[in-house]
């Protein structure tokens, strides 16, 4: 994995918590990497009444092999700066699903 990439996760009692820079209405979805201690995720949907929120989720759960149901935005449902929590994985995990698709999504 590139340098730096264990800083954008931490582990909670409910599982990891993922910090996340979302880029809305971009080409095509994909996670571009990690950027100052923050997953970057482009999304092609706009950030308008959740759209963006959700491919978020289905995204990373998608990418991560988890339900939906398991993944949850806890902080920034607003904003382009998300904290997402992922049930049922450890930071580890979740790096090491995501080692494959950084960059390529």
């Amino acid at each position: 994995m590139p340098e730096g990439v264990g800083a954008f996760t931490r582990e909670t009692r409910e599982g990891t918590h993922i910090m996340v820079r979302v880029q809305p209405r971009s080409r095509r979805n994909r996670i571009e990497g990690v950027q100052n201690d923050r997953l970057k995720v482009r999304l092609t949907a706009p950030p308008v009444e959740g759209a963006a929120n959700e491919a978020l989720i289905a995204l990373l759960a998608k990418v991560l092999r988890v339900p939906k149901r398991d993944v949850a935005i806890v902080r920034g449902v607003r904003g382009r700066e998300k904290v997402v929590l992922v049930r049922g994985l450890t930071p580890a995990e979740v790096k090491a699903r995501l080692a494959g698709v950084i960059g390529g999504g």
